[in-house]
């Protein structure tokens, strides 16, 4: 028969609330009684329940990463870096993809306190889920999930200053006609998705480019591979002076070179390409991508310390926003002169 807690308290000379003490470390406990537990703890070869374990702490020793997918590039990622960053803490997690519904989100929102300890969510969850405890005894923390998450500790890249970089960008290289392939990161939920938002409008501005007569071409459903060869097609037909690509992101870019290159299209010739995420597809496309990167590393570093500063009780009474920078990565597909 296996030992039990009882027989490692017989052993020792104390009681099994003792011994439950020494297992859980609660203070106050002398050196010498923990020494006798720990001993007869490994005459025994007794190792703890985890599960009555937690059920004493309240603890699990668990963290949840909720994840729309895992089949798109930047989101996988995204949670690799989490899922490094929190090894590296010796923090166990486990991946939870949602799939965008609202109902696994919502059990994986209310599986913290029994499964998880905590929770840090990829994107927006859901507005018509509540979030209890979400700055004390059951943490969450979103991952760029932008002002539409409130309440809620957070952090995000910072969006403005990466529409200002490719904007700056495209003056020093002289494009001075550029469309938006699928908007922009910086459009907030209440502004119009068929014109640039008010940060990219102050990014273009600032970089003496016309905010008004730039274009935003949509992307339809998913914006991926597919969605941005479809856009490009689209844009060189509806905008044939154009001189730039400014992309959504990094797939919706790798799709507009394949597009522009089917096309005859010389790129960076003709028509600059910048997207947004640094994919490493983007270094081995042809020709490479300038991108901006968001910086996953960095997001899930900050991310993990917003959550340990919750679960130790060191966290304010009021939610956290962190904005981490962002840099430009510069490659082929926006060098070159343009043509005549």
């Amino acid at each position: 028969m296996a030992p039990t807690a009882r027989d490692v308290a017989a052993l020792a000379g104390v009681s099994v609330k003792t011994v439950s003490r020494v297992v859980n470390g609660e203070p106050h406990t002398r050196p010498e009684v923990v020494q006798r537990v720990t001993a007869a703890m490994a005459e025994l070869g007794w190792t703890p329940s985890a599960t009555a374990r937690s059920l004493r702490t309240r603890r699990t020793g668990l963290v949840g990463i909720g994840v729309a997918e895992l089949r798109r590039p930047y989101l996988a990622t995204l949670v690799e870096a989490l899922v490094a960053e929190a090894d590296r803490c010796g923090i166990p997690v486990a991946v939870e993809p949602t799939h965008g519904d609202v109902e696994r989100t919502r059990a994986l929102v209310d599986a913290r306190g029994r499964v998880f300890d905590g929770l840090v969510h990829i994107g927006p969850p859901p507005a018509a889920i509540a979030l209890p405890g979400a700055l004390t005894d059951r943490p969450v923390v979103v991952v760029q999930g932008g002002a539409a998450v409130d309440g809620v500790d957070r952090v995000d890249e910072d969006v403005d200053e990466a529409m200002a970089l490719a904007a700056r960008h495209l003056a020093v290289m002289g494009r001075r006609r550029p469309v938006l392939l699928g908007g922009d990161r910086a459009r907030r939920p209440d502004e119009d998705p068929h014109a640039p938002s008010a940060a990219m409008r102050a990014a273009l501005a600032g970089a003496r480019l016309d905010p008004d007569v730039v274009p935003v071409v949509p992307v339809e459903g998913v914006a991926d591979r597919r969605a941005g060869a479809d856009a490009a097609r689209r844009a060189v037909a509806e905008h044939p002076g154009l001189d730039a690509l400014l992309c959504l992101n990094d797939e919706v870019a790798l799709g507009a070179l394949a597009a522009l290159s089917a096309l005859g299209v010389d790129v960076p010739g003709r028509v600059a390409v910048v997207g947004h995420d640094d994919l490493d597809d983007g270094r081995f496309s042809t020709p490479s991508l300038t991108t901006v990167d968001p910086g996953p590393a960095r997001l899930a570093r900050v991310a993990l310390e917003l959550l340990g500063d919750r679960l130790a009780g060191r966290g304010p009474q009021q939610p956290r926003a962190v904005t981490l920078p962002v840099h430009l990565v510069r490659r082929e597909s926006t060098l070159g002169e343009v043509a005549p």
